[in-house]
């Protein structure tokens, strides 16, 4: 598990957080995404080196570059610039992958932190950078250009689910299946509206097929998170980690993110106007 476990991860690092920070189309992240390769090589190579000195020095250079993107969060709060529900999925994007490099600083260094075992803070890295960073920015792409309550929903219960279930890390399975519930839902939404983006018969073949491809993902990989979810909870025969990476982190590390980076990458090229200049 652990080699497909960090091949995700690297997706994460090296694809999906700079290709979705240049879908922002915001000027004042230019600077850190630019950079963002002297931060993510090291992670990258962190991950394949026994845990040791060497590789927690590594890791704590993505760890820095992603502290410097969650401070654009803040900045840009203050300034009231991101309270709006989209907003606040980015803000929330900006964070997360901080969360991801926590978890790895203490993973390849062997530390337990907070009590967690190294599995779990493993597996809290790609869970971050997929559920956390790649969930929060799509939906607050969609809730752009779908100007109603379904697209508002989406924007606040993808980063409301998110931190639902890093609580539920500290409070117990119930917390954290609550926010799985929330996640799902919020999930669900931006699959459906994004199928709805793939039946516009204006846009070209190859991005409708992207479009269609992630959002029937989002359904088969949220529920296996439901299913493992409750099955923490109570008890029930669920989906071990294993088997969850191979099929919910591959899923929607593949499926989900990448297919929508790739679509949304398409949008903002060939069809500035449909999101009026303006993204996350």
């Amino acid at each position: 598990m652990s080699a497909l476990v960090n091949a995700i991860v690297m997706l994460g690092m090296l694809v999906v957080v700079p290709a979705g920070l240049r879908l922002t189309g915001q000027q004042e992240l230019d600077r850190i995404r630019r950079l963002w390769p002297l931060f993510a090589v090291p992670g990258a190579v962190a991950l394949w080196l026994p845990r040791s000195t060497a590789a927690t020095a590594l890791a704590c250079c993505y760890a820095l570059g992603a502290v410097l993107l969650a401070l654009h969060a803040p900045r840009r709060a203050i300034r009231g610039r991101d309270l709006d529900p989209a907003g606040i999925a980015l803000l929330t994007a900006l964070v997360t992958p901080a969360i991801a490099a926590v978890a790895l600083v203490a993973e390849r260094s062997g530390h337990e932190l907070f009590g967690f075992g190294l599995g779990i803070l493993a597996l809290t890295v790609p869970h971050f950078h997929f559920a956390g960073f790649a969930a929060a920015l799509i939906a607050g792409l969609v809730c752009r250009v779908s100007d109603g309550p379904a697209g508002r929903f989406a924007a606040l219960s993808v980063p409301l689910g998110t931190l639902l279930v890093l609580v539920g890390y500290f409070v117990g399975d119930w917390a954290e299946l609550a926010g799985a519930l929330v996640l799902t839902a919020g999930m669900w939404t931006v699959g459906l509206l994004t199928w709805r983006m793939g039946r516009d018969g204006g846009r070209d073949r190859t991005t409708r097929l992207l479009l269609f491809a992630s959002a029937a993902v989002l359904v088969a990989t949220m529920l296996l998170a439901l299913s493992w979810a409750l099955g923490e909870a109570t008890g029930l025969p669920h989906p071990t980690l294993t088997w969850m990476a191979a099929t919910h982190g591959l899923g929607n590390a593949l499926g989900f993110a990448l297919c929508s980076l790739l679509a949304w990458r398409r949008i903002r090229t060939e069809e500035p106007d449909r999101t009026g200049g303006r993204t996350a």
